[in-house]
């Protein structure tokens, strides 16, 4: 089996393209995996209902998985032993028909407008690497790309004159995301001067690291890491975060889930649901703003 989950990495990253933080989730799963079938003395290619009925029960007492990570297992197995089937290794996908628990209802957690404003006040644009990092937030925020979609970004990719990037997201597929001018001024800045003294080895990708090679999804969440440090934000914060508040931001400003749901890349409407949340200020102002007897004239 160690052997097919190497190659399954493999088919992750160049064949379906996912990120680096996905792909190691997976691979954990399937680790998880891997130590039930070895306590259980069980063959992966002979698994029976039963023994899948064990294992989600593995998960939950003895590993105390949330139910959110035991649907995400799931998930990371039936894409496995689909991997399996389209290449070969196996005629079955045991975990087809396996649904796992109730997902804990959660919305999403985003940054307020103002602490966006005090992120984007932190890196020092006479520096390179600054230039850089104020540069990573704009065109998180400005996008709502993934954090893999940003560091595989190409300076070719990038449309200056129509403000407009060909972004490569799930399963290989393109989509156009879009800037605004606060965004483009960064980036004129930063192709003018810190680009060009960090690109020691001439490499075509947009966001370079201290080596003078691509910046990787990893050093993008070192980066967040240290801005958030220099602020008053009190939370703990992850790079999607600011994806969520691009969606979150959009929706509370009008714009129709429709057109959240293009920007975001997502095939399903379904998974754009989750930012029709609107948070409890903007009700509230919405509401007096809106209703007629809200207020006494």
């Amino acid at each position: 089996m160690e052997e097919n989950i190497l190659k399954f990495k493999d088919y992750l990253k160049y064949e379906r393209n996912y990120s680096e933080y996905t792909i190691v989730n997976y691979i954990d799963d399937l680790k998880k995996f891997e130590d039930f079938l070895d306590r259980e003395s069980l063959d992966y290619e002979n698994i029976e209902y039963g023994d899948i009925r064990r294992y989600l029960m593995y998960l939950k007492k003895d590993l105390n998985e949330k139910n959110s990570s035991i649907c995400r297992n799931l998930s990371a197995i039936r894409t496995f032993y689909n991997f399996l089937i389209n290449k070969g290794y196996t005629k079955d996908n045991p975990f087809i028909y396996i649904s796992g628990p109730k997902k804990e209802k959660r919305l999403p957690r985003y940054f307020e407008y103002n602490e966006m404003e005090e992120m984007f006040n932190v890196p020092n644009l006479k520096d390179p690497f600054g230039q850089r990092d104020r540069l990573i937030l704009e065109l998180l925020y400005a996008s709502g790309m993934r954090v893999g979609e940003l560091c595989n970004i190409k300076v070719k990719d990038i449309n200056r004159s129509e403000r407009k990037i060909i972004i490569l997201g799930k399963g290989n597929k393109e989509r156009i995301a879009y800037y605004g001018e606060y965004c483009e001024e960064i980036l004129d800045l930063y192709l003018k001067d810190g680009y060009n003294k960090l690109n020691k080895k001439s490499i075509e990708y947009l966001l370079i690291n201290n080596k003078g090679t691509r910046l990787t999804e990893r050093g993008v969440r070192d980066i967040l890491n240290r801005i958030i440090a220099k602020t008053s934000i009190d939370k703990n914060i992850s790079p999607h975060m600011i994806r969520h508040t691009f969606a979150t931001h959009l929706i509370n400003e009008g714009c129709n889930i429709l057109s959240v749901q293009k920007l975001l890349g997502h095939e399903s409407i379904a998974a754009t649901s989750i930012y029709t949340h609107v948070s409890e200020n903007h009700l509230k102002e919405v509401y007096y703003k809106s209703f007629p007897r809200a207020k006494m004239r």
